[in-house]
């Protein structure tokens, strides 16, 4: 087929504006699937996605669509998710792509990640299609979301198609839109052959399956695979394209988005971004892959059995190979044991990382408090990354403390403003502007600091805007700061897993919430257990676990009270000694405290 008859695009939206609903009424229109294989958001094929009702991964998969004018189009389509925190899922889409539907809820209008999909696409020069969702609903207010989605990408009011996903009504003038609006690949079949790895899987039969979209060139079982990367090269055994499950073809050529199969067994030689070209027709010089992400939180993560060590590095490889943003490095606690540091791009991508790795691999794991990386000016002169309390030098040894401080986005409707602005206040917010979308919706800007939005910020958010509010963000610098490491120490001895970075003002009252709410959670011993929160070598507070104590004398009947105080005395010099050498197991849900203090 001629690449002018392909098109290659992808769906960007807010979370819940309806992508997985649209991209189900997409494959309905043009038959992709039968009725038995249709579902609700079939595209998301993952448990936790269907359960969660949100998009995780971004899911290619490819339509024929029959035009008005007799002729077939190949239809390219990716899913892609629609939270912050999983906003590379979408720039890796983009970069396979010349299109996006840009959709936009009726009844919410234009949302934080809205507007920061559509940079991202500008950023890529994609044709941007608008799409205004959910008209059928009784709340929607199309006038005033047509006027917001003008604002934003500056397109004529007759470009706006306006449908709803759920009903079918309007959709099919989306496929006419597809074929007139996106420009179709360039047609470079005859060059050297160069693909783009955007995503990865693996397959315990068939090894690692790079899913590529081929930019120059043909490829085809019986090449031979080469990678910018590294040296190794691979036989393809199999090509093929996505039509809900993997289906064999002939060639992948020019234009095209598929898989590659060749009997791949090492997962560190697919990343995302690399280009792959074939032996037979080598391209010298590679494609432009994507920015390297930044990881935002950063936690431990550690199994709950010490043997199921290399099974949590094996699932994190894998794991690595579907999710490019996860970044992770061996670390050793001296009271979780081994495991591993990881780097999350926010708090719901580690909490879906941990699900995924309980479910996926059956493991039982434990987590360390996420904090944010921060950087550590020495008097040497010296300047390290920190990404654990634990890894803070000595006092002494430090002139400053760094950290990250992100771009926040809120969109609003207007009547919340204030409660938001006093949250934005008590999380050292730096207001910027405030800019009108309509007259009702407002565009907040702040600089927070990572570390004070990465807990319960996004849940005060929607509090107090009863849901309506919306918050994106993009990090900026590294600035100066006011900050302390609070310790933890149970029974004497600091528990590292429990060291949190804040700031000075907040460091008394986080002191204080966290031994009380340690308190609570750790188990009575058969001796007195003591709760200290410290700054440097000053205790700030303390709490204390009363022991258990056992009626030594229940079977003492009458007779002189010596007998008794005999044991009594016995009993006070076993818990003296039990002090001296016994140990306390903290348990999880005491690890995970620290995220339930909040600094109101």
């Amino acid at each position: 087929m001629s690449t002018k008859y392909i098109r290659n695009f992808c769906i960007i939206a807010h979370i819940d504006h309806g992508k997985s609903t649209l991209a189900d009424r997409l494959l309905e229109e043009t038959d992709t699937l039968s009725k038995k294989e249709m579902k609700a958001q079939v595209l998301d094929s993952m448990d936790l996605e269907r359960e969660r009702g949100i998009t995780i991964k971004s899911h290619p998969i490819q339509m024929k669509y029959h035009h008005s004018d007799n002729q077939i189009y190949t239809f390219n389509l990716i899913d892609t998710p629609g939270h912050v925190d999983f906003s590379y899922e979408v720039s890796r889409s983009l970069a396979a792509c010349e299109g996006v539907l840009l959709l936009v809820d009726a009844a919410q209008g234009v949302e934080a990640q809205t507007v920061s999909n559509t940079y991202l696409a500008v950023e890529n020069n994609l044709a941007i299609i608008p799409v205004i969702n959910k008209v059928d609903l009784e709340s929607s207010r199309v006038a005033e979301v047509r006027d917001q989605i003008i604002d934003l990408v500056g397109c004529r009011p007759e470009e706006i198609i306006e449908i709803s996903a759920k009903t079918g009504q309007g959709v099919d003038r989306i496929f006419n839109a597809v074929v007139d609006c996106i420009q179709p690949p360039n047609d470079k079949v005859n060059d050297p052959a160069r693909a783009l790895i955007f995503d990865s899987m693996y397959d315990n039969y068939r090894g690692v399956i790079p899913y590529i979209r081929v930019f120059d060139g043909v490829i085809k079982s019986g090449m031979t695979a080469e990678f910018f990367s590294h040296k190794d090269s691979y036989e393809i055994t199999e090509v093929g394209h996505f039509i809900l499950k993997h289906v064999p073809t002939k060639e992948l050529r020019s234009g095209d988005v598929g898989y590659v199969i060749a009997n791949i067994r090492d997962m560190d030689h697919i990343k995302p971004g690399d280009t792959m070209t074939v032996k037979q027709n080598k391209a010298s010089k590679r494609l432009e892959g994507y920015k390297k992400i930044k990881p935002m939180v950063f936690s431990g993560l550690y199994p709950a059995e010490s043997e199921d060590y290399d099974q949590l590095r094996s699932a994190l490889d894998k794991l690595k190979l579907n999710d490019a943003s996860l970044i992770y490095t061996p670390e050793t606690s001296d009271s979780l044991g081994f495991g591993f540091r990881c780097g999350f791009l926010g708090l719901l991508h580690m909490e879906i990382i941990q699900e995924r790795l309980e479910r996926e691999f059956n493991l039982s794991l434990v987590t360390t408090t996420p904090n944010v990386q921060y950087q550590v000016e020495l008097k040497d002169g010296e300047l390290i990354a920190v990404d654990t309390p634990a890894k803070m030098p000595e006092g002494g040894k430090i002139i400053d403390i760094l950290e990250p401080f992100v771009a926040g986005e809120i969109i609003t409707p207007k009547e919340y403003i204030g409660g938001i602005m006093t949250l934005c206040q008590k999380k050292r917010g730096i207001y910027k502007t405030t800019h009108y979308l309509s007259s009702e919706k407002a565009q907040l800007h702040y600089e927070f600091p990572l570390s004070e939005i990465i807990f319960d910020f996004y849940d005060k958010l929607k509090s107090i805007s009863r849901g309506y509010a919306s918050f994106d963000y993009n990090f900026i610098d590294f600035r100066s700061g006011n900050l302390k490491k609070l310790d933890i120490l149970i029974h004497g001895k600091p528990v590292d897993a429990l060291s949190t970075i804040c700031h000075a003002e907040n460091a008394y009252s986080r002191g204080v919430a966290l031994c009380s709410k340690l308190k609570e959670l750790i188990p009575k011993q058969m001796f007195e257990v003591s709760i200290q929160a410290s700054l440097g070598n000053r205790i700030i507070s303390r709490a204390t676990v009363k022991s258990i104590k056992k009626n030594v004398t229940a079977k003492c009947y009458g007779g002189d009270i010596t007998r008794k105080r005999k044991l009594w005395e016995k009993q006070k010099k076993g818990k003296k000694r039990m002090k001296m050498i016994g140990k306390v197991e903290v348990p999880q849900e005491a690890l995970l405290a620290v995220l339930q203090i909040t600094d109101d």
